[in-house]
């Protein structure tokens, strides 16, 4: 039986996490009530002696936590941004082939990044894509995505928005993990956005395919990503060529489906899935299934 501890379990991650844990019989959640959760002693003894532990946390407070841990036994999932392109942590987004299941700490991808380096990666791997070429990456998140706050404000209706553009400076914190991962020589301009609905995302990456030097066609790129993501698995690429597509067409489930649309000269490459789920909390279980042995999609909806 696997001892797992979510540090920050009443944030909206953690939340998410341990509701897809609760009912697993191979697992014994460790859980401290509201005032052993803020006592320093109490969350060391639980850190150091869970089988694996969970961080959903702030990006100084996971790096913290993890500084308590001096049990070399205890494996690691940090849901922060903190370690996400650190030395000896390992990325957890096994569908690029990264090796989670024997990995000691893993860094749970962020939310944005997650569909851009689904999109992107196996192009430029397989040279479609050059890995100095000007990329963009746009679309719009749920708002729980922004935390208890921004959950808040839309929820009072004081944000008075339906669609918001963020990160208009070009500065992210998501950017190196883009740009180490998805293996390229630039960080691509990255235009996020928040959408006036709970859960849900849609990001997508615009190609000139007639200036690509490679000159792929769209079912040269389809090919390439269908061969990436087999049938059956989180990450799905879609056949059909919808005349539209929601932000909350993957909300509320763990899967992550890739569009491939456009014509001769330009490709429209769109995922759709939940910022709360493969975007999260989904690909945080993921990952804790593949580290204790366990089918790497129980507890998920698919």
């Amino acid at each position: 039986m696997t001892k797992v501890f979510i540090d920050g379990a009443a944030g909206t991650t953690g939340l998410e996490i341990g509701a897809r844990l609760a009912d697993r019989d191979d697992l014994t959640l460790v859980m401290l009530d509201d005032a052993r959760r803020k006592d320093p002693a109490a969350r060391r003894e639980a850190l150091n002696e869970a089988d694996l532990v969970v961080l959903c946390l702030p990006d100084e407070a996971a790096k913290e936590a993890v500084a308590l841990i001096d049990n070399p036994a205890v494996r690691v999932i940090d849901a922060s941004s903190a370690h996400r392109v650190a030395e000896g942590w390992t990325y957890g987004l096994p569908e690029l082939g990264i090796d989670v299941a024997t990995a000691r700490r893993v860094a749970n991808p962020g939310c944005w990044p997650s569909g851009f380096l689904a999109l992107v990666r196996p192009l430029v791997a397989a040279g479609l894509v050059p890995a100095d070429w000007p990329l963009t990456y746009s679309g719009a998140s749920g708002y729980s995505g922004g935390g208890k706050a921004m959950i808040a404000e839309f929820e009072s209706g004081e944000a008075q928005t339906g669609f918001r553009a963020y990160g208009l400076a070009l500065t992210h914190k998501h950017l190196p993990e883009m740009q180490a991962h998805a293996g390229l020589a630039f960080p691509p301009v990255f235009l996020p956005a928040v959408a006036n609905v709970y859960r849900g995302m849609i990001g997508e990456v615009g190609l000139v395919l007639r200036a690509l030097p490679a000159r792929p066609s769209l079912a040269d790129v389809r090919d390439v990503l269908a061969a990436a993501y087999p049938a059956g698995g989180i990450i799905r690429v879609s056949d059909e060529t919808p005349a539209t597509l929601r932000i909350e067409a993957d909300a509320g489930t763990d899967r992550m489906t890739l569009y491939v649309l456009g014509h001769a000269d330009q490709a429209r490459l769109i995922a759709t899935y939940d910022n709360l789920g493969k975007g999260a909390a989904g690909a945080a279980v993921q990952s804790l299934n593949l580290m204790t042995g366990a089918e790497p999609t129980r507890g998920l909806v698919l």
